[in-house]
């Protein structure tokens, strides 16, 4: 419910799975005290479970900067669970309407791998080069749809 809430509201995060990396695992511990999921950290602050009125008012607290209007996660993962070939990048899992995103034609399934000459490896890596721009920036993706590379400009 969490990843759909801030999928819904344009939020990029980065997934983390506690049964299969012992380190997510250990930093759940060491933040909560407890191994329940989900735990959602934004901007320092700590979230466990579904808490829609907390997550809410964070969301709201934070000075946000433009936004690509994009879900994302990391490739690597994400094409490995699906059984698709592997790639680094941030995949785009979904796209605001109306977003910047939209209008540079970017579409759920592509992966994003270098914003502005700079190369993205994972979603994380995608949201300190996104932290970094300004509204009406000039901002070009180098994206791979369907195995095949693209690039679409735009403006924040």
């Amino acid at each position: 419910m969490v990843k759909e809430y801030l999928s819904q509201r344009g939020v990029a995060f980065t997934e983390r799975d506690v049964a299969t990396d012992r380190t997510a695992a250990g930093e759940i511990m060491r933040l909560t005290g407890q191994m329940a999921v989900p735990v959602t950290i934004i901007d320092g602050q700590t979230v466990v479970g579904f808490d829609r009125p907390r997550l809410d008012h964070i969301l709201s607290t934070i000075v946000k900067g433009p936004s690509l209007g994009a879900a994302v996660g990391d490739a690597s993962r994400i094409t490995a669970m699906r059984g698709l070939p592997p790639s680094n990048g941030a995949f785009v899992g979904a796209v605001k309407p109306g977003s910047t995103a939209q209008r540079m034609g970017i579409v759920s399934g592509d992966i994003i791998i270098e914003i502005n000459g700079q190369p993205v490896h994972d979603a994380g890596e995608m949201e300190s080069l996104m932290g970094r721009m300004g509204r009406g920036d000039r901002l070009v993706l180098v994206f791979q749809r369907n195995g095949n590379r693209h690039a679409a400009e735009g403006v924040l």
